[in-house]
């Protein structure tokens, strides 16, 4: 099948379906099959990465230290092959993971499935740590060059050149989905969480009454205040000013940007873990009891039952998938993109992103939900621990503001705002680097000639997700990674057998450095 008509007529059935069926529809991805416990694709995500893990010999465990090596440019040759070097892929996948998942999809897991939820995420992250090298090395064998030289990576390269031209229209599939999936949640709602975020911080200096401030009804579901549109502007502005430049420039922004914000977010979550240190290992107690024995609602049995640890488990799982997004196949698209000869290399580098996603990351921030006291404000403290709790419930970055406010209140009293400068910096780095995978998978869809065209389409959609609400764009978005998700996994299944010889071939030979 033609790539262009392929995509055309799965386009045409997604807008079909949509108006069919609502976005209600494919909203169940995550929730599928209604009568079990843990969703289909929970199952497989984990399930891979277990499998993978097991077959590779625990790949993220015996590489790790060959994988900081290459991160550091040991083994960096300017001559070889590719666009950006390994830490520059590095932070360019991690710009677009480390994102709003870290500082409100962590809050959200507490929220629903308590502090034990934030065990569960640390068993995604080491099981995804096996899929993102698996994943990331494929990327690297089966990338393609275009007429540029530029490369043109990922699983739908993955899917045709490894699995052969009759398994093209699976790649098809991905590519499409990942083209929705990048206007959706990798652009549209970082902008709408970042513009609602600095609205909110306007509205606070001048109130919601002020010319600025102040909403315009234009239709029976749409408002817009001139704040916003300035929001839009000035995002897509940024956005804009990198993503025309190419995957070089974003190379060159996120290898800046995000040490910077995860340095930042870090400092001032340590800050908060110093100062309450003598709770720390409490806190971590608490996780792993609550991991296995979570309480049950008050009023009912005693103890933790199995639907309320698979409660907790689930939380924990898809927030965990969520956040460093392992086997989804977005990643890989950034990674090959390295400059190397030896698609192992790269693995071992893209197996860190899930350690430092969500191993430190989110650990930072569950831990100081946690020692703050601010996890109180869940339905689940207040409907499991303390029903007579008359505190606000506050979820998704809401609560994390109140943990950094009142973590770093012994020292100044605005620690609410590094978590605003932090989705500053996230969104706005999560939507350049989506930018690119939605780039790539353009590019196969349609040629070289849609790349113009997408960008300035992506660029739209920035400035859109700004001034509108975007609930039904979130389902959607959510929805279209989940389906990216599949045919990237049964590539990785299906092909795990050259992976593991070529994860064999390079660990049987001494390797020249460069520095």
């Amino acid at each position: 099948m033609n790539k262009k008509t392929g995509a055309v007529i799965f386009f045409g059935i997604i807008f079909l379906f949509l108006l069919v069926f609502g976005v209600e529809f494919f909203e169940g991805i995550w929730s599928f099959p209604s009568f079990s416990l843990v969703p289909f694709m929970v199952v497989a995500l984990l399930g891979t990465g277990i499998f993978t893990t097991i077959y590779l010999g625990f790949p993220q465990l015996r590489y790790i230290a060959h994988g900081i090596k290459v991160t550091r440019g040991v083994f960096d040759d300017p001559n070889e092959a590719g666009d950006l070097n390994h830490f520059q892929a590095l932070t360019t996948a991690l710009s677009a993971t480390v994102g709003i998942g870290n500082i409100a999809g962590v809050a959200t897991a507490l929220y629903y499935g308590g502090p034990g939820a934030l065990f569960w995420m640390w068993i995604t992250a080491f099981f995804g740590s096996a899929l993102k090298f698996a994943e990331c090395t494929l990327a690297v064998e089966y990338r393609d060059f275009d007429n540029q030289g530029m490369t043109a990576g990922g699983p739908m390269y993955t899917i045709e050149r490894g699995l052969g031209i009759k398994w093209r229209w699976l790649a098809i599939i991905f590519a499409c989905f990942a083209v929705i999936c990048s206007f959706a949640t990798g652009n549209a709602i970082q902008s709408f969480t970042l513009s609602d975020q600095l609205y909110s911080e306007v509205s606070q200096l001048v109130g919601t009454e002020h010319f600025l401030t102040i909403k315009h009804q234009l239709t029976d579901w749409f408002s817009v205040s001139i704040q916003q549109i300035i929001n839009g502007i000035f995002i897509a502005g940024i956005a804009g000013l990198v993503i025309i430049g190419g995957i070089k420039r974003i190379g060159n922004v996120t290898s800046f940007l995000a040490p910077i914000m995860a340095a930042i977010y870090f400092l001032a979550a340590m800050l908060i873990l110093v100062a309450n240190i003598g709770d720390i290992p409490a806190s971590f107690g608490r996780i792993i009891s609550m991991a296995f024995n979570p309480p049950a609602a008050v009023g009912g049995v005693a103890g933790g039952t199995l639907l309320v640890i698979m409660n907790t488990m689930l939380w924990g799982v898809k927030r965990g998938l969520y956040s460093n997004e392992a086997g989804q196949g977005s990643a890989p698209i950034a990674h090959s993109t390295a400059k190397t000869e030896f698609p192992v290399r790269e693995g071992v580098v893209a197996l860190l992103e899930p350690f430092i996603d969500t191993i430190i990351i989110c650990t930072l921030t569950g831990l100081t939900i946690i020692i703050t006291g601010a996890w109180h404000h869940t339905e689940f403290y207040t409907t499991r621990i303390d029903p007579t709790f008359t505190g606000e419930l506050l979820n998704g970055s809401l609560l994390t503001s109140l943990a950094f406010k009142n973590g770093l209140s012994w020292l100044f009293p605005f620690g609410d705002k590094i978590i605003t400068l932090g989705v500053l910096l996230f969104a706005i780095s999560t939507v350049i680097s989506w930018s690119f995978y939605g780039d790539r998978s353009a590019e196969y869809l349609f040629g070289e000639g849609a790349i113009p065209i997408y960008r300035r389409f992506y660029i739209l959609f920035v400035f859109i997700g700004a001034i509108a609400s975007l609930e039904a764009i979130w389902a959607f978005g959510d929805a279209a990674l989940g389906f990216m998700t599949i045919p990237n996994l049964l590539s990785i299944i299906l092909l795990s057998g050259v992976l593991k010889k070529m994860t064999k071939d390079y660990f049987t030979v001494k390797h020249e450095t460069f520095s």
